[in-house]
């Protein structure tokens, strides 16, 4: 994380290349799932609840039943196909961004007026706890308008695919070079094959 930039609970220990907010809120909802520590924070009802809520996406205090996870987990791989595109991979097939259009249907926006007059947009309240993640879109929204979306990417090795914010002058940066990550991943490999099965990003 950058130095003396004080950051919310719910942002990874492990991110060096943070997005400005509100965007950081979609970087760190796509890095829930870590290929590094093969963990994922989606997967656990309790782990997901407890992070949903510090990060204002769930509003329930029971946990996530699992068709919810299933849907977060499925949206989350959907944006990330999104952020692969931005580094220069392929464009995300249409079952990418079924999640992200179940969200969009499913959900009722709020608009909201500030004290001072400003017009804002968010998830209704009185919706179910699950739309909060409606959230994560209206944020992606405001980011392909002001310009700053192409900039968050996710590595180009598919066994990575962690996301980053690109800061460079030539919006060209990587996450890792290739050689460095490939070799991070073998390591844990080998360490795998001593512990058990692997935990993937998967959506079931």
């Amino acid at each position: 994380m950058l130095s003396g930039v004080t950051v919310p609970p719910w942002v990874s220990g492990e991110e060096t290349k943070p997005a400005p907010m509100p965007l950081l809120l979609v970087q760190s909802f796509v890095n829930t799932w870590d290929a590094d520590h093969r963990s994922d924070l989606l997967l656990d009802p309790a782990a997901a609840r407890d992070w949903l809520a510090q990060a204002g996406l769930w509003s329930a205090d029971s946990a996530p039943d699992p068709a919810e996870l299933h849907l977060a987990r499925s949206l989350r791989e959907g944006i990330r196909a999104m952020l692969v595109a931005n580094s220069g991979g392929a464009s995300p097939a249409p079952g990418d961004l079924q999640p992200l259009q179940a969200v969009a249907q499913a959900s009722r926006p709020s608009v909201q007026v500030g004290p001072g007059g400003q017009v804002s947009l968010g998830a209704d309240p009185a919706g179910p706890p699950g739309a909060g993640l409606l959230i994560l879109l209206l944020v992606i929204r405001d980011a392909q308008r002001d310009g700053t979306w192409q900039r968050l990417k996710a590595c180009g090795n598919p066994d990575c695919r962690w996301a980053f914010y690109d800061r460079s002058h030539s919006e060209a940066g990587a996450w890792c070079d290739m050689a460095t990550c490939g070799n991070r991943i073998k390591n844990r490999r080998l360490r795998q094959r001593h512990r058990g099965p692997d935990v993937g990003p998967g959506r079931a």
